[in-house]
Protein backbone atom coordinates (compact mmCIF):
# COMPACT_ATOMS: atom_id res chain seq x y z
CA UNK A 1 0.00 0.00 0.00
CA UNK A 2 1.70 3.38 -0.87
CA UNK A 3 0.69 6.12 2.00
CA UNK A 4 0.09 9.66 0.27
CA UNK A 5 0.41 12.67 2.75
CA UNK A 6 -0.86 15.70 1.52
CA UNK A 7 2.08 18.43 1.40
CA UNK A 8 2.87 21.89 0.01
CA UNK A 9 4.45 22.49 -3.53
CA UNK A 10 7.98 24.07 -3.25
CA UNK A 11 9.91 26.35 -5.80
CA UNK A 12 12.69 24.89 -7.05
CA UNK A 13 15.38 26.86 -8.94
CA UNK A 14 18.25 25.80 -11.30
CA UNK A 15 20.80 28.33 -12.29
CA UNK A 16 24.21 28.23 -14.07
CA UNK A 17 26.29 29.99 -16.70
CA UNK A 18 24.47 29.49 -20.28
CA UNK A 19 25.67 26.38 -21.45
CA UNK A 20 26.51 24.71 -18.37
CA UNK A 21 23.65 22.42 -18.37
CA UNK A 22 20.13 23.64 -16.70
CA UNK A 23 17.98 22.89 -19.81
CA UNK A 24 19.05 19.62 -20.24
CA UNK A 25 19.31 18.63 -16.57
CA UNK A 26 15.48 20.53 -16.26
CA UNK A 27 14.03 18.34 -19.09
CA UNK A 28 15.42 15.04 -17.91
CA UNK A 29 13.82 16.29 -14.32
CA UNK A 30 10.53 17.07 -15.64
CA UNK A 31 10.47 13.69 -17.60
CA UNK A 32 11.18 11.34 -14.39
CA UNK A 33 10.09 13.36 -11.66
CA UNK A 34 5.82 13.41 -10.82
CA UNK A 35 4.35 16.32 -9.69
CA UNK A 36 6.89 18.99 -11.58
CA UNK A 37 6.08 21.12 -13.31
CA UNK A 38 8.03 23.88 -15.72
CA UNK A 39 7.80 27.39 -14.76
CA UNK A 40 6.54 29.54 -17.66
CA UNK A 41 8.47 33.01 -17.76
CA UNK A 42 7.50 35.99 -19.28
CA UNK A 43 10.10 38.02 -21.70
CA UNK A 44 10.14 41.01 -24.21
CA UNK A 45 13.14 38.98 -26.53
CA UNK A 46 11.57 37.40 -29.73
CA UNK A 47 11.15 33.71 -30.01
CA UNK A 48 14.29 31.70 -31.03
CA UNK A 49 13.13 28.90 -34.01
CA UNK A 50 11.16 25.95 -32.59
CA UNK A 51 9.87 28.26 -28.97
CA UNK A 52 6.48 28.00 -28.61
CA UNK A 53 4.48 30.67 -26.74
CA UNK A 54 2.90 29.89 -23.52
CA UNK A 55 5.51 26.50 -23.80
CA UNK A 56 8.28 28.02 -23.56
CA UNK A 57 8.08 31.62 -22.64
CA UNK A 58 4.83 33.75 -23.14
CA UNK A 59 6.40 36.41 -25.79
CA UNK A 60 5.03 39.67 -24.77
CA UNK A 61 5.76 43.49 -25.62
CA UNK A 62 7.66 46.45 -23.61
CA UNK A 63 4.12 48.20 -22.22
CA UNK A 64 2.44 44.79 -21.24
CA UNK A 65 5.72 43.80 -19.17
CA UNK A 66 5.84 47.05 -17.24
CA UNK A 67 2.03 46.91 -16.99
CA UNK A 68 2.59 43.35 -15.01
CA UNK A 69 5.24 44.98 -12.85
CA UNK A 70 3.60 47.85 -11.64
CA UNK A 71 0.84 45.74 -10.71
CA UNK A 72 2.94 43.57 -8.77
CA UNK A 73 1.61 40.49 -11.03
CA UNK A 74 5.40 38.77 -11.14
CA UNK A 75 7.27 37.04 -8.44
CA UNK A 76 10.34 37.73 -9.82
CA UNK A 77 11.65 40.23 -12.54
CA UNK A 78 15.69 40.89 -14.06
CA UNK A 79 16.92 42.43 -17.51
CA UNK A 80 19.40 40.19 -18.94
CA UNK A 81 20.64 40.88 -22.28
CA UNK A 82 19.19 43.81 -23.38
CA UNK A 83 15.37 42.01 -22.56
CA UNK A 84 13.07 41.40 -19.67
CA UNK A 85 12.09 38.13 -18.08
CA UNK A 86 9.41 37.61 -14.90
CA UNK A 87 7.37 34.26 -13.10
CA UNK A 88 3.74 35.23 -13.15
CA UNK A 89 2.77 35.21 -9.64
CA UNK A 90 -1.08 34.02 -9.71
CA UNK A 91 0.14 30.30 -11.74
CA UNK A 92 3.03 29.05 -9.13
CA UNK A 93 0.97 30.22 -6.38
CA UNK A 94 -1.92 28.26 -7.18
CA UNK A 95 0.49 24.98 -7.78
CA UNK A 96 2.49 25.22 -4.89
CA UNK A 97 -1.06 25.27 -3.16
CA UNK A 98 -1.82 22.00 -4.65
CA UNK A 99 1.01 20.63 -3.60
CA UNK A 100 2.81 20.86 -7.18
CA UNK A 101 6.69 21.55 -7.44
CA UNK A 102 7.55 24.71 -9.43
CA UNK A 103 10.96 24.05 -11.65
CA UNK A 104 12.53 27.15 -12.52
CA UNK A 105 15.31 28.00 -14.39
CA UNK A 106 16.02 31.69 -13.47
CA UNK A 107 19.68 33.65 -12.85
CA UNK A 108 20.81 34.63 -9.22
CA UNK A 109 18.68 37.86 -9.30
CA UNK A 110 15.53 36.23 -10.17
CA UNK A 111 16.31 33.65 -7.30
CA UNK A 112 17.14 36.40 -4.78
CA UNK A 113 13.65 37.72 -5.43
CA UNK A 114 12.12 34.62 -4.58
CA UNK A 115 13.86 34.55 -1.76
CA UNK A 116 12.77 37.84 -0.35
CA UNK A 117 9.26 37.01 -1.29
CA UNK A 118 9.04 33.23 0.04
CA UNK A 119 12.50 31.69 1.54
CA UNK A 120 10.36 28.94 2.80
CA UNK A 121 9.35 27.61 -0.37
CA UNK A 122 12.37 28.28 -2.25
CA UNK A 123 14.76 25.51 -2.71
CA UNK A 124 18.02 26.77 -5.01
CA UNK A 125 20.48 24.60 -7.09
CA UNK A 126 23.35 26.26 -8.79
CA UNK A 127 25.23 24.16 -11.60
CA UNK A 128 29.08 24.58 -12.67
CA UNK A 129 30.55 23.53 -15.79
CA UNK A 130 33.92 21.60 -14.85
CA UNK A 131 35.77 24.26 -16.56
CA UNK A 132 35.53 27.18 -18.82
CA UNK A 133 36.85 25.86 -21.93
CA UNK A 134 34.34 23.87 -21.37
CA UNK A 135 31.71 26.05 -21.07
CA UNK A 136 32.96 27.39 -23.79
CA UNK A 137 32.60 24.51 -26.27
CA UNK A 138 29.16 23.64 -24.87
CA UNK A 139 28.47 27.28 -26.23
CA UNK A 140 29.60 26.78 -29.62
CA UNK A 141 28.40 23.83 -30.06
CA UNK A 142 24.98 24.96 -29.70
CA UNK A 143 25.39 27.04 -32.73
CA UNK A 144 22.88 29.38 -32.30
CA UNK A 145 24.91 32.33 -30.95
CA UNK A 146 27.52 34.59 -33.07
CA UNK A 147 30.62 35.06 -31.53
CA UNK A 148 30.07 38.60 -30.37
CA UNK A 149 27.25 36.60 -28.20
CA UNK A 150 29.34 33.65 -27.01
CA UNK A 151 31.85 36.22 -25.84
CA UNK A 152 29.40 38.55 -24.06
CA UNK A 153 28.42 34.88 -22.68
CA UNK A 154 31.58 34.30 -21.04
CA UNK A 155 32.23 37.38 -19.20
CA UNK A 156 28.73 36.59 -17.63
CA UNK A 157 29.04 33.54 -16.77
CA UNK A 158 32.25 34.78 -14.71
CA UNK A 159 29.72 37.10 -12.88
CA UNK A 160 27.15 34.42 -12.54
CA UNK A 161 29.54 32.11 -10.77
CA UNK A 162 30.60 34.52 -8.37
CA UNK A 163 27.17 34.14 -6.76
CA UNK A 164 27.57 30.64 -5.63
CA UNK A 165 27.23 31.13 -2.34
CA UNK A 166 23.61 32.30 -2.40
CA UNK A 167 22.19 28.91 -3.45
CA UNK A 168 21.59 25.92 -1.35
CA UNK A 169 23.53 23.93 -3.00
CA UNK A 170 26.10 23.38 -5.77
CA UNK A 171 26.73 20.43 -8.29
CA UNK A 172 29.24 20.23 -10.94
CA UNK A 173 28.07 19.12 -14.38
CA UNK A 174 31.04 16.89 -15.44
CA UNK A 175 29.26 13.86 -15.88
CA UNK A 176 25.82 14.21 -17.10
CA UNK A 177 24.19 11.24 -16.04
CA UNK A 178 25.82 11.56 -12.26
CA UNK A 179 24.99 15.53 -12.22
CA UNK A 180 21.32 14.43 -13.32
CA UNK A 181 20.91 12.22 -10.29
CA UNK A 182 22.28 14.41 -7.58
CA UNK A 183 19.42 16.70 -8.56
CA UNK A 184 17.22 14.30 -8.49
CA UNK A 185 18.07 12.95 -4.98
CA UNK A 186 17.93 17.02 -3.73
CA UNK A 187 14.53 17.87 -5.28
CA UNK A 188 13.15 14.33 -3.31
CA UNK A 189 14.87 15.13 -0.05
CA UNK A 190 13.43 18.54 0.03
CA UNK A 191 9.69 17.01 -0.73
CA UNK A 192 10.66 15.23 2.48
CA UNK A 193 11.00 18.36 5.04
CA UNK A 194 8.74 17.56 8.13
CA UNK A 195 7.14 21.53 7.27
CA UNK A 196 6.38 21.13 3.61
CA UNK A 197 4.49 17.45 4.46
CA UNK A 198 1.10 19.30 5.64
CA UNK A 199 -0.82 15.96 6.04
CA UNK A 200 1.46 14.56 8.77
CA UNK A 201 -0.16 15.49 11.83
CA UNK A 202 -3.49 13.91 10.17
CA UNK A 203 -1.64 10.68 8.96
CA UNK A 204 0.01 10.24 12.83
CA UNK A 205 -3.14 11.07 14.44
CA UNK A 206 -4.66 8.19 12.49
CA UNK A 207 -1.29 5.50 13.53
CA UNK A 208 -2.68 6.69 16.94
CA UNK A 209 -6.49 6.03 16.60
Amino acid sequence: MTVQISRRGLMFVLSSPSGAGKTTISRRLLADMQDIEMSVSVTTRPPRPREVDGQDYYFIDRARYDDMVVKGELLEHAKVFDHFYGTPRQAVERRLAEGKDVLFDIDWQGTRQLRDKAPDDLVSVFVLPPTLSDLEKRLRTRAQDDDATVRARMAKALDEASHWGEYDYIVINDDLTRCIGQVRAILTAERLRRVRQTGLGDFVGRLKS
